[in-house]
Order: structure tokens, then C-alpha cells, then sequence
């Protein structure tokens, strides 16, 4: 092989893992201050100037804006309770408390994050309309077909999260999100 093959080889070899490793560590999720509670994950540095490089990649890539963790924090769930990744095709009941946070809502989101269109043009919940078991506790089905108003449509697709955002949260919450007491995701049955 001639030397500037050689050399071609080599940069596009540099390329393809550069670039590779670049979109694996972005997809991997969040960096530095990320932290779990239950099936989710949050950063408390997202929209801040401490963000490090991979969260304010990922956050560029999955949303369009995030506000600093005094106005909102935002808890993503890609798996259910039991740590199985969450799929479309199946069904799911959300159960919880109301976050400790002047607002909330609950969103769900397909694998290119953004919303799934559904028939029933429902796409989350939020504090006020959200079906209530008892005062300050909720509950709502997931999955690719339901009932009522009570459930979010997945549009049967393979992959979805969840996104939980709470607006002026107790400061407890900022200062120790993997203490946060949040919703269950069970898994009720698959197809």
C-alpha cells in the first residue's frame, strides 16, 4: 500500500472512532451531578454554566431548552422500577405523589424526542389534570392502547421515555435529587 494510502487509512480510521466515541459518551446520558432516583435520572447542573460538556451535549441533542435547577429540574425514565428498559408495545401504571415543586408535569416522549403522535392527542399530565387516587396522590396507565382519560398512548413504538419536570422545586429536591420521592413505573403486562 503507497504511503498516502496509509495515511488515508489512518485518518479516516481517527474519524470513525473520534466521531464514534463522541455519540456513544452523548446517548450514554448525562455527565458530571447526574443523579437516580428510582428509574430517574437528573442532573442538577442541566441549564446551568456548571454543566459539564457531555450534559450540555446531551441536553442539546434531547431538548431545546433547559432552565437552571432553581426554576425547573428535570427527571428523564428510559427503564421502569424494576430496571427493564421501557418499551412501547407493553403496558405500564405510573403511581406517586405530587413532587414537592410549585408545578409538575409528566411527559411522554418517543426515541427521537420528541412527542408521540397518538389518536387521543394526549401526551402528558400535569398537577391539575392528573387522575387522583386520594389528595396529593396520582395514578395513570402507559402503553400502546387504554381507556379513558387516564392513560398516555406509546403509539405501540419500541422505545419512549418519560420526563418528569418540576418547576421551583423544594430545594430539597435540588440539593439531593437522588432523595427525591418520585412516581413508580411497573411494568403490567406485554405483548
Amino acid at each position: 500500500m503507497k504511503r498516502w494510502g496509509k495515511w488515508l487509512l489512518a485518518i479516516v480510521a481517527g474519524l470513525t472512532l473520534g466521531l464514534g466515541g463522541a455519540w456513544l459518551s452523548v446517548r450514554g446520558g448525562l455527565g458530571a451531578g447526574s443523579a437516580k432516583s428510582g428509574p430517574w435520572v437528573t442532573s442538577a447542573v442541566t441549564g446551568s454554566a456548571d454543566a459539564d460538556l457531555r450534559t450540555r451535549a446531551t441536553v442539546a441533542i434531547a431538548g431545546l431548552l433547559a432552565l437552571s435547577a432553581k426554576e425547573a429540574i428535570y427527571f428523564n425514565a428510559e427503564e421502569d422500577s424494576a430496571g427493564a428498559p421501557l418499551d412501547g408495545r407493553c403496558h405500564y401504571r405510573v403511581t406517586g405523589s405530587d413532587p414537592k415543586a410549585r408545578w409538575w408535569s409528566i411527559t411522554l416522549y418517543g426515541a427521537d424526542h420528541f412527542l408521540v403522535a397518538n389518536t387521543a392527542q394526549r401526551f402528558s399530565f400535569h398537577m391539575r389534570n392528573v387522575p387522583r387516587t386520594g389528595p396529593g396522590m396520582f395514578a395513570f396507565d402507559v402503553g400502546p392502547s387504554g381507556e379513558g382519560e387516564g392513560w398516555l398512548p406509546t403509539g405501540g413504538h419500541a422505545h419512549f421515555a418519560l420526563t418528569l419536570r418540576a418547576y421551583n422545586p423544594d430545594p430539597a429536591i435540588i440539593g439531593r435529587p437522588d432523595r427525591a420521592n418520585l412516581p413508580r413505573i411497573e411494568k403490567v403486562s406485554c405483548a
